[in-house]
């Protein structure tokens, strides 16, 4: 019996997906729920699986296809007879290509159509080059690095009337090297947002200071205590959802969006923590934080964070959201300007904690200092409250014990 492997159902607002590797190759047998290729969105990277047991008998879409949901993508032979590969029109015939035949190795249903391309257009040969790929599939980096790496071309059958260039490497008009990388969708995506966000709202940002020491205390004194009684460990980022939360209730306008003419008050806390991944930057939600205790929003940061770092956020993990946080202190940021994640009206920006000298009490001091920025959008949150918010978070964090408290 033949089974049809189709696009899945997309998530709402997305039309297309690019095929990313095939995991499996005509003729390989495959059980159920074996993955076969993953499909890139410009949200998710959804994992296309067989449904049935068997043999695939037929792959549909090359790697690098774009797609739509139902179209069809492979094939299964559950009786499990091994499929042999179809031959083209143009490779009907008693001779076969020689191997020394770039155009015809670039043609193996093995590479993808960028890979054949690259292949073709440098005239070289694919078994000079090594795949470090799925089963050493070759990858159009492992092309490029051939090329960069001074990779010979392929033989030629006859002599070329005219010398060969010394290198195929791609360069700019002044003989420099250049590489030409397709944008993923999430970065498409992430650029196409950011345009909006620039374009539609009137972003302005307001900056604090916040001293960190009461917080580096209170977690030093408890951090051992609390990972053994609530198995994470007690990190920076459940403070500031805490003081974000308190904040948010005293200044709903912070966690208000516009919609057309209108203003929409949210009356929950979907709280998102933009995080970095192999595709790029997310932003999963952390749904309803302000019923949430410290030691359940670091173990669903710890969660989320783990799916982002394996492609495995779900839709409904990146949907939503009324406020958001980035820490570009992990990577040593000292200050920056955020910007809005669109519908929302606001985001803080946490940056690196740095050891500087303040006044406390009439006294120099050496106190662990994070500069703190909200961008907003002016249409909705004026400046008042935008640095009363700020001031706020400050205050929480300077005097945890009152955010515990609920103070």
């Amino acid at each position: 019996m033949l089974i049809e492997i189709v696009v899945p159902s997309l998530p709402e607002s997305v039309s297309e997906g690019t095929l990313m590797t095939w995991h499996k190759k005509p003729g390989d047998t495959v059980s159920v729920d074996d993955p076969l290729i993953d499909l890139e969105t410009d949200k998710i990277v959804l994992e296309v699986v067989a449904v049935e047991a068997g043999t695939l008998k037929e792959i549909r879409q090359p790697d690098g296809a774009v797609v739509t949901a139902g179209e069809l993508l492979a094939i299964i032979d559950t009786e499990g007879a091994a499929a042999t590969p179809r031959a083209t029109d143009d490779s009907a015939g008693d001779t076969p290509a020689t191997p020394a035949d770039s155009s015809s190795a670039a043609a193996s249903p093995a590479l993808s159509p960028a890979v054949r391309k690259l292949i073709a257009d440098n005239q070289l040969d694919p078994a000079t080059i090594t795949g470090t790929g799925k089963e050493g599939r070759i990858l159009k980096e492992d092309v490029l690095k051939h090329l960069k790496t001074g990779g010979t071309s392929a033989p030629t059958t006859a002599p070329s009337a005219s010398p060969a260039p010394d290198t195929q490497t791609p360069t700019d008009d002044l003989g420099r090297q250049q590489q030409r990388v397709p944008m993923t969708r999430i970065r498409q995506r992430i650029a196409q947002r950011l345009l909006e966000a620039q374009q539609g709202a009137a972003i302005l940002t307001t900056f604090n200071e916040v001293d960190m020491q009461p917080v580096m205390q209170l977690r030093s004194k408890f951090k051992e205590q609390f990972e053994q009684q609530h198995d994470t460990r007690l990190g920076f980022m459940s403070f500031f959802v805490h003081a974000t939360v308190d904040a948010l209730k005293k200044f709903p306008l912070v966690n208000a969006a516009i919609d057309g003419t209108d203003i929409v008050y949210n009356g929950f806390y979907d709280i998102g923590v933009a995080v970095s991944s192999p595709r790029g930057l997310v932003v999963p939600i952390i749904r309803d934080a302000d019923l949430m205790s410290f030691a359940d929003i670091e173990k669903k940061i710890r969660e989320l964070g783990g799916l982002a770092q394996n492609n495995k956020l779900g839709v409904d993990d990146l949907t939503g959201g009324t406020f958001t946080i980035t820490n570009g202190g992990i990577f040593g940021s000292m200050l920056s300007t955020p910007i809005l994640n669109p519908p929302q009206s606001a985001i803080l920006g946490m940056h690196n904690i740095v050891e500087r000298p303040v006044v406390v009490g009439g006294e120099i001091v050496i106190r662990p200092i994070m500069y703190l920025a909200l961008s907003y959008d002016h249409r909705i949150v004026d400046g008042r409250e935008a640095v009363s918010f700020l001031v706020s978070i400050k205050e929480a964090l300077e005097d945890p014990a009152k955010m515990l408290l609920q103070l």
